[in-house]
């Protein structure tokens, strides 16, 4: 993912077929652009990456109020919304778009200003926990009231302005993609492997 947005034309607005023929147009003439500009694919995966730049953007300005960036606030909410607190850190990679030397910077980070531990396993030396503290969880619970009024302002107002059915069929839509693209995306939320790793 770049810091850039993607930028992709939404065939609702795009220019009439002759505007290359319009003074001071240095497009190539429509006879001669690439097949499959107009096709709805290009469309659905502009409109997503659109609105994903746009409430990134205007998340990471929220977040930047208390000293996180989004990966960071991404890695503390997994793992206070985990069983017991805890995600393995190879749970972690396979949840984020993260490397797995991503997601340990991101922890160091995390784990220097207090807000997240390591914890190794009782019962298997390969494996570490990345583990929330009672300081995460009290940062969490200053950001998630105007998180969430963010959510609903920007992302679930204009889904709802459809009906409820309207963001039902949606989150169902996301989940089935979602788990298509990134089928690890919920790696570990059934809790630790094993007693013991508690």
């Amino acid at each position: 993912m770049t810091d850039q947005p993607i930028a992709m034309l939404d065939v609702q607005h795009a220019e009439p077929a002759d505007a290359a023929s319009a003074p001071g147009a240095t497009g190539a003439p429509a006879a001669s652009r690439p097949p499959g500009l107009e096709d709805e694919r290009l469309t659905v995966m502009g409109l997503l990456a659109e609105t994903f730049a746009g409430l990134a953007a205007r998340g990471a300005a929220q977040l930047g109020g208390h000293g996180l960036s989004s990966v960071e606030f991404e890695v503390l909410l997994r793992l206070a919304r985990s069983p017991a607190g805890l995600l393995r850190m190879t749970d972690l990679t396979a949840q984020t778009t993260l490397t797995s030397s991503g997601v340990t910077r991101v922890v160091d980070r995390l784990c220097d200003r207090g807000l997240v531990v390591r914890q190794a396993c009782d019962t298997d030396r390969r494996t570490t926990y990345a583990v929330v503290t009672e300081r995460g969880e009290g940062l969490l619970a200053e950001i998630l009231p105007a998180h969430l009024d963010f959510i609903e302002s920007w992302l679930l107002q204009p889904l709802r302005a459809g009906g409820d059915e309207s963001l039902a069929t949606f989150v169902q839509a996301l989940r089935r993609v979602r788990d298509h693209v990134v089928p690890c995306a919920t790696a570990g939320s059934a809790g630790p492997l094993a007693p013991g790793c508690l």
